[in-house]
């Protein structure tokens, strides 16, 4: 019988998730899971014209990256999971975290990465993924974004190929 990423039986019309991992390079792996978290820390971190957010924000953005869990993605379901299965220091490294040329350094090589390795449609869900835990952080508590928001993640969209 074929298990899930979680170890938990399909759910009923859903394929058991492919040995994901194995397609990657530990650096690679490295890449696709801790973009997700780099974004939310780097979208909830005051810049010029960006406001210090509350935890509200930070709640919104672990949603949107835990929300990851149901999609129809083999690849997202397997980031998720590996994101909440590890415990690396990944908060040891926080300047480099926030740094937003970092940031979009990163998020471009993971998108090379995805071309080389993920099925299109894998791919496409992943980097929407992403972008949608910078919306949901730049959204938190607010009617509309702030102009730097807008730019952020105008910037983070195009570094991740959406725009």
């Amino acid at each position: 019988m074929s298990h899930s990423v979680a170890g938990e039986p399909p759910s009923a019309g859903r394929r058991a998730a492919p040995p994901t991992t194995a397609a990657y390079s530990a650096a690679e792996w490295d890449l696709l899971t801790d973009l997700p978290g780099r974004v939310l820390v780097a979208a909830a971190s005051p810049g010029p014209g960006r406001p210090h957010r509350g935890v509200t924000a930070g709640l919104a953005g672990l949603d949107a990256v835990a929300a990851g869990r149901a999609f129809d993605s083999d690849l997202i379901r397997a980031v998720v999971t590996a994101i909440y299965a590890r415990h690396d220091g990944a908060a040891e490294r926080g300047e480099r975290l926030t740094d937003l040329v970092d940031l979009l350094a990163a998020a471009r090589a993971t998108v090379r990465v995805l071309r080389r390795r993920a099925d299109p449609a894998d791919s496409a869900a992943y980097r929407q993924w992403v972008e949608s835990v910078a919306a949901r952080v730049c959204h938190a508590g607010q009617t509309s974004p702030s102009p730097a928001d807008r730019r952020f993640l105008e910037r983070l969209g195009g570094a991740l190929d959406l725009r």
